[in-house]
């Protein structure tokens, strides 16, 4: 370690402090890995069995698998999640928004990387980012000193599920610049990570917040000559190899400039897999539905985190916890706090990572929606649906093709996802109280932040900017 970081280190900790216990460790860097539509069966540590993820395993084995960690059932409110410690239904962000979109995350809000910043972190986001693309909307108005990536999904450009010309030419950023037009998507895991690299390289010297949001493994998928053919799942398998790959070059990048034992890395997804494409597509892993849904398979993500002597090696949690949590445990452990004039709906759950289970948590509250609707309700071991329409994919897409899918409706349905993950026996009729008591919960939350199901206003929700305005 230089003589210079040993200094900026000494000076970062009598300042800012980060210590879960003290103010006497240096502030830690903070690395999330965010991949799209990633499956809760598509990593080693969860229980593939196909798809190699040795550099995934590595980072489990090192550190926590979280087991029952949630996201939303799509790519918008989860970053809004992640970043601000709220759910996108708080924020205005019911679902995904499209190129073009007049709307984005409010400048009003305050992002994670906003927090940090002002704590002294350099701060970069390289991938898809996907909370507006218009100027004022973009990452680099968020609190990202740097920003390289798509500013939607992969398949908002010449390439989509429709197959014709709907989206302008899907654009790559360095900061607020468009570099290219139709980048070479199986080129896309590998710049993304040659550029993370060198942000950890060129940031080594005082703390960081890096952001990799992987476009992939959002259909349409696309590997880099080094891993096309390699997995005996195609081409799917294929992308999952590079983005393992694209880990191990981090976690070596951190040993490699002496930061390691410093940084917290979170890895997690943005939803479940998109199950309409079928073999270009990831697995569930034995929970219900995919993305799209209010199910475990929509909704419940892998996740690991590792901070090496902070949390235990090869342990795991089966807590309920999710990306609205980020944010605040994240700016506990940077020496900050969550914004104290609006609702955060995350909660600080170090002592859950440092391997301390939190009493507190054994009831928490979950809610789900979806496109504004508010589906269903999880507290502890139980999970309500209310009555709601979804997607059920009856024919799975071969070769990248779409398949075919039909809409199912549930009814009130109540599941014990500690002995059913799969949310496969309904026992409402034979827990009434269960059932009324998750309905007075939902009941709460719609008052707070609506329900387009039930022509509800939530006094709760704040609005998303609107570019007219801004």
């Amino acid at each position: 370690m230089t003589a210079a970081r040993i200094l900026i280190l000494l000076l970062a900790a009598a300042f800012l402090g980060c210590s879960d216990s003290s103010t006497s460790a240096p502030p830690p860097n903070v690395v999330v890995v965010l991949t799209d539509d990633h499956g809760w069966g598509d990593v080693g540590a969860f229980g593939a069995t196909d798809i190699p993820t040795p550099n995934l395993d590595a980072l489990a084995a090192d550190g926590m698998r979280l087991t029952s960690f949630y996201s939303a059932p799509s790519c918008t409110p989860s970053r809004g999640m992640l970043l601000t410690g709220a759910y996108g239904q708080r924020l205005g962000l019911p679902t995904a928004y499209f190129p073009g979109s007049t709307e984005g995350l409010s400048p009003e809000e305050i992002t994670l990387a906003e927090l940090l910043r002002e704590r002294g972190y350099a701060t970069a986001l390289v991938g898809k980012w996907h909370l507006g693309d218009a100027p004022p909307f973009l990452p680099t108005r968020q609190g990202f000193d740097e920003y390289f990536g798509i500013p939607y999904s992969n398949d908002m450009g010449r390439v989509n599920p429709i197959g014709q010309a709907i989206y302008p030419d899907l654009p790559l950023l360095d900061r607020e610049s468009v570099v290219e037009r139709e980048p070479d998507q199986a080129l896309l895991t590998r710049r993304y990570t040659e550029r993370a690299v060198d942000f950890i390289a060129r940031s080594a010297e005082r703390p960081f917040f890096l952001m990799l949001a992987h476009s992939m493994p959002h259909w349409p998928i696309a590997a880099s000559d080094a891993f096309a053919g390699t997995t005996a799942r195609g081409p799917y398998g294929d992308v999952i190899a590079e983005i393992d790959w694209s880990v191990g070059e981090l976690v070596r990048a951190l040993d490699v400039h002496g930061v390691a034992e410093n940084t917290l890395v979170l890895f997690v997804s943005d939803n479940g897999p998109w199950l309409l494409f079928g073999d270009h597509a990831g697995s569930a892993g034995g929970l219900r539905e995919g993305k799209g849904t209010s199910f475990e398979g929509g909704v419940r993500v892998p996740a690991i985190a590792r901070f090496p002597g902070r949390i235990p090696a090869g342990s795991a949690s089966s807590q309920v916890l999710g990306l609205i949590d980020v944010l605040p445990t994240v700016a506990r452990l940077a020496g900050a706090a969550p914004p104290s004039d609006r609702a955060v709906d995350g909660r600080d759950v170090w002592s859950v990572l440092a391997g301390d289970p939190d009493p507190a948590l054994a009831d928490r509250e979950w809610v789900f929606f979806r496109v504004g609707g508010l589906e269903a309700v999880r507290r502890g071991r139980w999970k309500l649906h209310v009555p709601h329409d979804y997607v059920h994919i009856v024919t799975p897409g071969v070769g990248g093709e779409s398949g075919f899918g039909e809409t199912r409706q549930i009814g009130h349905a109540l599941f014990d996802l500690e002995s059913d993950p799969a949310e496969s026996e309904d026992v409402s009729a034979r827990e009434p109280q269960v059932v009324a008591a998750l309905e007075a919960i939902a009941e709460t939350w719609r008052a707070d932040l609506g329900d387009k199901l039930t022509g509800r206003e939530g006094s709760g929700v704040r609005p998303p900017a609107q570019l007219d305005e801004l």
